[in-house]
């Protein structure tokens, strides 16, 4: 298919709300998918919301066995989610640097619910629930806010946690990959 130019912070779609797919889109999402995995892997990255590529509809896709982007990050299975929703478990809340290729270069220090349930669709029109949690469960909550028009810097309690990444972590050896 084709890997597609990612939009960056500040574009109109990844400002608004993503609209649900529909059963007329289900015709489309074939392609539309194969083109966000092309794109995530051309990226390095470890998720994929489709306003990302410029297309307002409510599809994600995540996963990886490893990524050099998240050296430390436990594999995520290779998910793809049509109208996810999800909902945390628990209070639980836990604080980590992120990432985002539509944030090039810069890493944020971002609030994230420890556990979580999600819900939504496969492809093939299952339905796919799923518990998860650590860095799975902050993956999805990054993606699904892509979906809302939210971008990780807008969770962020304090922004002097958020840089560039060759100025957060002046030694190489412990720079995650740039975005």
């Amino acid at each position: 298919m084709a890997v597609r130019p990612i939009l960056r912070m500040g574009h109109p779609v990844l400002r608004v709300r993503a609209r649900e797919v529909t059963a007329e889109d289900w015709v489309d999402l074939p392609a539309l998918v194969q083109d966000m995995k092309d794109t995530m892997h051309q990226a390095r990255g470890v998720g994929l919301a489709a306003p990302q590529i410029g297309v307002s509809l409510r599809v994600v896709i995540f996963g990886f066995e490893t990524n050099e982007r998240y050296p430390d990050a436990e594999a995520v299975p290779e998910t793809v989610i049509i109208n996810p929703q999800w909902g945390a478990l628990g209070d639980g809340e836990e604080e980590d640097w992120e990432g985002c290729l539509s944030v090039p270069g810069l890493r944020g220090w971002v609030p994230r619910s420890k556990a979580l349930e999600y819900s939504g669709w496969t492809l093939d029109r299952r339905p796919l629930e799923r518990k998860v949690e650590g860095f799975h469960a902050r993956v999805i909550q990054h993606e699904c806010d892509h979906l809302d028009g939210i971008l990780y810097p807008m969770r962020m309690r304090d922004l002097s946690r958020l840089g560039f990444v060759e100025e957060l972590f002046p030694d190489p050896d412990q720079r995650p990959a740039d975005d």
